[in-house]
């Protein structure tokens, strides 16, 4: 337990007598990058639900952070400025605002109606956007309206805009779906470099992009976890060949 940033311990939850989630226990260490395969229905989307605080488990806690928080209570909000953040497979970005004034509204900053209302970008928030954009890659199209870039660009602005709230964890849902071979391969550089000042979990089906991630691989199959190791490890994993990469 010791390093982890992430605790999920013994968890489940069931829809309608269905169990999604079958005690499931997960750590995730500070500066690891973590990736999560496993069939459809074993659990991943739900997975990430509860650690943000969009599904509630029935029993199980998620521990969060070295003073020890309790997810479990918490609204999707209160888990976000904790410092989780979560991209989901479709990217969600404002097509009608530069890739500059998305990033912009995305730093992390009050959120109370009156200081977005008169909130005006300074100095230090305009140093921001463009490290993130340089980060991301981007640097180059700030001025671009998002709806104007590619699919995978558009992904890459939904991390920056993740970014620029400063999570400490990242979340992502199948980011290589849809992407150019050269897209996938940045996106791959891109959450490595990422790895090492915080930590990334990345659902993905695609063997190949996981495999150039070169990181932990965690088998998920009815809610719970049914191997772990290096993607040659798990690969070789009967039941996993079984339940998983045999159909």
């Amino acid at each position: 337990m010791s390093g982890a940033l992430l605790e999920v311990n013994a968890i489940s939850v069931s829809f309608d007598g269905f169990k999604a989630i079958n005690n499931l226990s997960f750590n995730i260490n500070c500066g690891e990058l973590r990736a999560i395969i496993g069939p459809n229905g074993a659990g991943k989307t739900t997975f990430m639900d509860i650690i943000t605080g969009k599904t509630r488990p029935d029993s199980g806690d998620v521990i969060w952070g070295n003073k020890n928080i309790s997810l479990i209570q918490k609204s999707e909000s209160e888990i976000a400025n904790l410092g989780i953040g979560r991209k989901f497979q479709k990217p969600t970005v404002f097509e009608h605002q530069s890739v500059m004034e998305n990033l912009i509204m995305a730093l992390k900053n009050k959120r109370s109606p009156w200081s977005v209302l008169f909130y005006k970008p300074n100095a230090s928030d305009n140093n921001k956007v463009i490290s993130v954009a340089s980060g991301i890659g981007l640097f180059d199209y700030l001025d671009k309206l998002a709806g104007e870039l590619s699919h995978g660009q558009k992904q890459w602005l939904e991390i920056g805009m993740l970014l620029a709230q400063e999570p400490q964890l990242l979340l992502v849902d199948e980011p290589a779906a849809g992407m150019t071979f050269e897209e996938r391969k940045h996106t791959a550089f891109l959450l490595k470099k990422l790895a090492k000042s915080r930590a990334v979990i990345v659902v993905e089906h695609d063997m190949e992009f996981i495999r150039s991630l070169n990181c932990k691989v965690t088998v998920l199959h009815e809610g719970s976890v049914l191997a772990e190791g290096t993607l040659d490890h798990v690969i070789k994993n009967q039941t996993v060949i079984d339940v998983y990469l045999g159909r």
